[in-house]
């Protein structure tokens, strides 16, 4: 199902990332939610979190326990 605001999103994903992420995870989880939903009914949650979950790896990375930004430079 769709997440309305980031405390709706699953305690896994709350506990471990900050704010920003947060919101990355949930735009991309809600916008595959939409679009895969149609072909795939009966994987529409998996593809929904694999999403998310490369959104989020595009601009934040694990150091230990902690996800932080990527360091980017200008233009990226």
């Amino acid at each position: 199902m769709p997440y309305p605001t980031n405390e709706d999103l699953p305690e896994s994903v709350r506990a471990h990332l900050p704010s920003h992420a947060q919101d990355i995870f949930r735009a991309a989880f809600n916008a595959a939610w939409v679009t895969y939903g149609v072909r795939n009914p009966w994987q529409r949650e998996e593809i929904a979190h694999r999403v998310a979950w490369a959104a989020v790896k595009r601009r934040y990375h694990k150091v230990g326990h902690d996800w932080v930004p990527l360091d980017r430079t200008v233009g990226d």
